[in-house]
């Protein structure tokens, strides 16, 4: 599908020393792990691949044990298997744990690169669990650093065994000391361009959350007495009843230490750059990220839609007119731009939720889109559709969706209308889009803002009526922060990072060129100039 995904989403609970927490569960602080898997669940749109926690318990043989498997956290957790997930909330008890969920944009699918990671030790402090979420822009060169240096082998070819390697690397450097955490991970972010927000757990009982210094992916955390956790996104949070839920500044780490959490400063201070697309696309809707709510920020869209819509003047606004998200993530703007026009926003196409991932990437396009979308003729027929989709990307799936729309559902004119301006540019930071060929938008536009005729054009492509994107200035103004402390480089070519920048020129050479693979894996084989 045309889908969107990126790496991949967080989670950490620690109930420190003293009573049980009202919010912990009913075993003990013991079996704080077991919130884990709730927590997950509310994750569960940043990753379906595969599902995993790492838990420390100073009363087990195992202080620290790692349990991952592919699939949902359903299916990883036997969740509908009560006897299977009693044994082994049992067996991986413990008062503190992280956890992940994954979907890959590089690596295999196996269960080797679940997460979290495990790194075994006979030293506590050099026996440490981590999971991360993003993707670290300048991979390629910390990948050929390692190889560089005296028999150092990677297994796979993927930053999250990088990462592993450069903090047991930092964890070395101490000798037979205890190292200063904050110390290992303020080196570690001199390193490392790009997003990478992090959960650490090692066999001390030591945790570390982290939020990179450009502050990429949210990151939020919450304490109810003596019961601490972070995750991804703040519903995972105050679906445990935590209520005061605040989102970690960039570039600052939390670390839970001898029965005690300090804040700690490991990047200096810079404009944030937070990915414009967590609000518009990748997180619940239920969610507030840096104290903007994803609700909010996509019903804004929609009212700049029926704004813009209405300055146009194109589509005749009357009985025949209907508005139709493409579910679920357009919903909410389809819903403020109907009512700001006094339009109905109808279900026109409901989404199967219950196939698959595996069963539905094994058909051809034209069946995975039937599979997964069913268009109501009793609501289409003989309609005029104002069709609402987040974004395009690589428009692979939406000219079979207008076709099925025409011949299944009988709708008589489709309009497209893109709560997102057009992605021109690739993803160095997590989204699984890294390379301007596969991109939708590149291929019609011939500068850096798109033209009626331009748009006029892809509508040609895709057989629709018409199609028009919101303009580029939308998106800070709907999210409520300044265009400055957002990144835009996929609309706009111009990245945060000078790892972004680089690999942006990259892409552009090898755009039209023979050679093909993700861009990180071009600039493995590219001398740097």
């Amino acid at each position: 599908m045309d889908e969107l995904h990126h790496e991949c989403g967080i989670a950490a609970v620690y109930h420190l020393p003293g009573a049980a927490s009202v919010l912990g569960p009913v075993q003990g602080p013991q079996h704080v792990s077991r919130l884990m898997s709730r927590m997950l669940l509310d994750l569960q749109n940043r990753g379906q691949l595969a599902a995993g926690l790492a838990s420390f318990n100073p009363q087990r043989e195992k202080l620290l044990d790692t349990y991952k498997q592919i699939g949902t956290v359903i299916e990883a957790f036997r969740l509908n298997q009560k006897a299977k997930y009693e044994s082994i909330m049992e067996e991986f008890a413990g008062p503190a744990a992280i956890g992940h969920v994954r979907y890959a944009t590089c690596g295999a699918t196996d269960r080797s690169y679940a997460q979290p990671f495990e790194r075994h030790h006979g030293c506590k402090w050099k026996w440490f669990a981590f999971a991360f979420n993003g993707q670290l822009a300048n991979f390629a060169e910390l990948r050929n650093e390692l190889l560089t240096q005296t028999d150092y082998h990677l297994t796979r070819n993927i930053d999250t065994e990088v990462i592993m390697h450069y903090l047991s690397h930092e964890l070395s450097k101490w000798g037979d000391d205890r190292p200063d955490l904050v110390e290992v991970f303020r080196n570690l972010s001199r390193k490392f361009d790009g997003a990478y927000n992090l959960v650490f757990l090692n066999a001390m009982g030591d945790m570390v959350v982290l939020r990179d210094p450009n502050g990429f992916r949210p990151l939020c955390f919450a304490q109810d007495g003596n019961l601490f956790a972070a995750a991804s996104e703040s519903v995972a949070l105050f679906n445990l009843g935590f209520k005061d839920v605040r989102s970690l500044e960039p570039g600052e780490m939390i670390l839970v230490q001898d029965g005690e959490i300090r804040h700690e400063r490991v990047a200096l201070r810079q404009t944030p750059t937070h990915c414009f697309f967590e609000w518009i696309y990748f997180a619940n809707v239920a969610s507030t990220l840096d104290d903007r709510s994803v609700y909010l920020t996509r019903a804004a869209l929609g009212q700049e839609l029926a704004k813009q819509e209405l300055q146009l003047g194109k589509v005749p606004l009357d009985s025949d007119t209907i508005v139709v998200p493409v579910p679920d993530t357009g919903k909410a703007a389809a819903d403020a731009m109907a009512f700001a026009l006094g339009i109905p926003s109808v279900e026109g196409l409901i989404r199967n939720r219950y196939i698959g991932r595996t069963f539905i990437e094994g058909q051809n396009r034209a069946e995975r889109v039937q599979l997964k979308y069913t268009p109501l003729r009793e609501v289409l027929n003989g309609k005029r559709v104002l069709l609402i989709e987040d974004t395009i990307v690589r428009s692979t799936t939406m000219k079979t969706l207008l076709h099925d729309l025409r011949e299944r559902g009988g709708a008589r004119e489709i309009h497209v209308r893109v709560a997102c301006p057009p992605i021109i540019a690739p993803c160095f930071y997590g989204v699984d889009m890294s390379t301007v060929r596969e991109l939708f938008a590149p291929r019609f536009m011939h500068g850096s803002r798109i033209t009626e005729a331009e748009q006029k054009a892809m509508a040609l492509e895709l057989e629709a009526d018409s199609l028009f994107y919101l303009p580029l200035e939308a998106v800070a103004r709907c999210i409520g922060l300044d265009a400055s402390r957002l990144c835009r480089g996929c609309l706009t070519g111009k990245y945060p990072t000078s790892t972004g920048e680089q690999l942006y020129q990259l892409s552009l050479r090898n755009h039209n060129g023979s050679v093909n693979g993700r861009t990180y894996e071009l600039a493995a084989a590219t001398p740097h100039t």
